[in-house]
């Protein structure tokens, strides 16, 4: 369950989130209750994203930054793919692998995306895009000037600033699912502490560990 409420049809006034209802999940379905988009994804994204109609308008015109985009869409795809890797977002690195499936992508390079750094699938162009979305999702935007040569080299200002925005958008998105727990993001910490054995006292660790 995400951690906000869902809105059911029934609430909505707003036309425009209305229109993603109906696109999205059919017009005769209430994505609240009867979870589901034409996509096969759970769809509270946009349930959740109704709670604020402005907050919604805005997300969705954010996506229309693809229609006259420059870039190559895959290297757009290869960089939103990596970014949800590195941000630990599960729905995000779906989607997108499947979008560079759908743009024709080989599958080894969709599986590599993991571990790049040790692929030879790529080319150097799309190693640099790897690099460089690493730097904006681990490193907060610090880039080295090696990598951002690379991109220059091959890449006109336009498609460096396209990257870098949807890249990090997408980092942006990465970060909401995972706080929210929407989409294929609403899953447990899997990190916490493993509890002893009943009748198992603890005991000092270090001190057993040093020869103390």
């Amino acid at each position: 369950m995400p951690r906000l409420r869902e809105v059911p049809r029934a609430e909505v006034t707003d036309e425009r989130i209305l229109f993603y209802y109906d696109r999205l999940f059919g017009p005769d379905k209430d994505p609240a209750v009867d979870h589901g988009t034409v996509h096969a994804t759970p769809g509270d994204w946009w349930t959740v994203f109704a709670q604020s109609p402005e907050v919604f308008r805005h997300a969705v015109r954010g996506f229309a930054v693809y229609r006259n985009a420059t870039l190559d869409p895959a290297l757009r795809e290869l960089g939103q793919s990596r970014a949800g890797f590195a941000r630990g977002s599960q729905f995000v690195f779906s989607q997108h692998c499947k979008q560079m499936r759908s743009l024709g992508v080989p599958e080894a390079k969709i599986t590599a995306i993991p571990h790049w750094q040790v692929s030879d699938v790529f080319s150097p162009l799309e190693r640099a895009v790897l690099a460089y979305t690493d730097g904006l999702v681990y490193d907060g935007g610090r880039v080295p000037d090696e990598v951002f040569e690379v991109l220059r080299g091959a890449l006109s200002d336009q498609e460096i600033l396209e990257l870098t925005y949807i890249t990090t958008l997408y980092d942006m998105h990465a970060t909401i699912c995972r706080a929210l727990r929407l989409e294929y993001d609403d899953r447990p910490e899997p990190i916490e502490e493993v509890q002893l054995p009943e009748g198992v006292e603890a005991r000092d660790l270090s001190a057993d560990l040093s020869g103390a």
